[in-house]
């Protein structure tokens, strides 16, 4: 991969400033105070919320703590997706810091999987790593990794650890000389607007002709509403890690250098601001 270490960095080090105050209807013992946290984009709720857990249940009475879990604007937070996704998809217009509602009852069913440890988000994590890597190199890296390459990649993760993460990651990064890039380009597409979970499918970063494909021809491809609308006027915005990317961008650059730590990029259309 072409060597950008400061764009890399620049992704990894995001942090949305994050405000949690605990729903009005949980039972207290005293009055909650609010518990203000710097959320890395890159990470998952459910591995960084400790501090909010334990801040939240000092003030609760024990039989009334089950499951956390987070809302925003009445919107569950899935956990299984990345933190700056969330944000990008919910919040990307809003003030900061991100207000976050906590919640320790009333598990929403229908709308979240649950996560009893972080053994379920490293097995998700992982999941995510094998499956792009089949789609880049048939699966051929990560098989040839040891099984403590794959727990350096979750620990570099789950510990804040730039260096160590992207000693591993970069050999998931690399491609033959002979070729230009990728066999598929791993990515999800979310629109804020829609209930569908999000569009996947194959897609090659080389034309036929030997040319880039870029992010405006994968969008074409996939999602063209997300880039033309029917009076001209473009009323959508493509995120990818709290920014509008050109269309003009090599799709095999962003993968390369835009994915989040589970090897895909993703991609939040959201409606454009009107005022």
């Amino acid at each position: 991969m072409t060597d950008d270490k400061d764009v890399l960095r620049d992704v990894w080090f995001g942090r949305i400033p994050t405000c949690f105050t605990l729903y009005q209807d949980e039972i207290t013992e005293r009055e909650a105070e609010p518990y203000y946290l710097l959320l890395p984009r890159i990470s998952y709720l459910t591995l960084v919320t400790d501090k909010v857990k334990k801040h939240f249940q000092k003030v609760m009475r024990q039989e009334e703590v089950s499951e956390i879990w987070f809302e925003y604007e009445g919107t569950p937070l899935k956990w299984h997706y990345p933190i700056g996704l969330l944000f990008d998809l919910h919040a990307s217009n809003t003030a900061l810091p991100w207000s976050i509602t906590v919640h320790f009852k009333n598990f929403p069913e229908k709308d979240l999987l649950h996560c009893h440890s972080k053994d379920v988000i490293e097995a998700h994590f992982m999941a995510c790593i094998k499956e792009a890597d089949a789609l880049k190199h048939k699966s051929q890296v990560i098989n040839e990794m040891q099984k403590k390459d794959h727990k350096q990649l979750w620990m570099g993760l789950q510990n804040d650890k730039f260096e160590q993460f992207w000693a591993i990651n970069r050999k998931l990064m690399e491609y033959p000389p002979e070729d230009s890039g990728f066999r598929y380009i791993p990515f999800r597409i979310y629109q804020a607007t829609t209930e569908r979970p999000f569009i996947q499918k194959l897609f090659r970063p080389i034309a036929s002709g030997g040319q880039l494909h870029t992010l405006g021809d994968l969008l074409k491809d996939v999602c063209p509403s997300a880039i033309t609308s029917e009076d001209g006027e473009q009323k959508t915005q493509v995120m990818i890690h709290g920014i509008e990317p050109m269309l003009e961008t090599p799709i095999q650059w962003l993968s390369e250098h835009m994915s989040y730590p589970d090897n895909f990029l993703h991609i939040g259309i959201i409606p454009r601001p009107t005022d």
